[in-house]
């Protein structure tokens, strides 16, 4: 697949040029679904979260609020449920998942019981746009410092690619970069800490940042 993995989403002209390449046309133009699932493993998250991205309320004008031709919801807790012979034609013709923020190990969990954890090899035309923990799930590890669902067993997510992710660097009074130093010390791989106006573009195993903001890149 061809990721965008972003802090807050497409929040500048640089990572929106980044998105709309990934694309290979307009956004105006691309179907998106929309995966609200790993809100449901945050404490912060809930019911009136959920509905905000679904329906691209005003703060998640940079997700789902872009403009997109069409909106869709994949909600993964209930794929197992309803067999694959429906979903897997859902995604195949959709242009772009647009993958929110919560609990990225509660992300991992239903991508993988759903099946779209197999899937996704066979979609090599499928972007992926995630938020936060939409993005970290795709990396190795988390750090326990962002596990907040009980049921977690660890911090390991999918390792769709080999670094892993710090979010939201100077967005909260614990994401600072000596909380991010201290992450990375213990995270044991190579890393980045990005803040809202930062993206990270993998396409094919190469990797790009794209910034307007704040980043740094740390070494294992």
């Amino acid at each position: 697949m061809k990721l965008l993995l972003t802090s807050g989403g497409v929040t500048n002209t640089s990572i929106r040029d980044a998105l709309v390449d990934l694309l290979g046309k307009p956004i105006a133009e691309c179907h998106a679904l929309c995966i609200p699932t790993a809100q449901w493993g945050h404490p912060m998250c809930g019911p009136a979260s959920v509905r905000g991205f679904i329906a691209a309320g005003t703060d998640f004008r940079y997700l789902s609020g872009l403009g997109w031709a069409s909106l869709g919801v994949l909600e993964l807790t209930a794929l197992p449920t309803i067999g694959a012979e429906r979903w897997v034609p859902w995604l195949q013709e959709a242009d772009v998942l647009l993958v929110d923020g919560g609990d990225a190990t509660y992300l991992c969990h239903w991508m993988r019981e759903s099946g779209l954890a197999d899937l996704l090899p066979s979609l090599p035309d499928m972007v992926w746009v995630g938020v936060s923990a939409g993005s970290m799930v795709m990396t190795p590890r988390i750090g326990a410092y962002f596990v907040e669902w009980p049921s977690a067993p660890d911090d390991r997510t999918l390792g769709v690619v080999n670094f892993s992710i710090f979010p939201h660097l100077d967005a909260f009074p614990t994401n600072t970069l000596a909380d991010a130093e201290r992450w990375a010390a213990d995270i044991g791989i190579p890393a980045y800490a990005i803040d809202e106006q930062t993206a990270i573009k993998v396409v094919n195993g190469t990797v790009e940042v794209v910034s307007e903001g704040h980043w740094k890149q740390f070494s294992s």
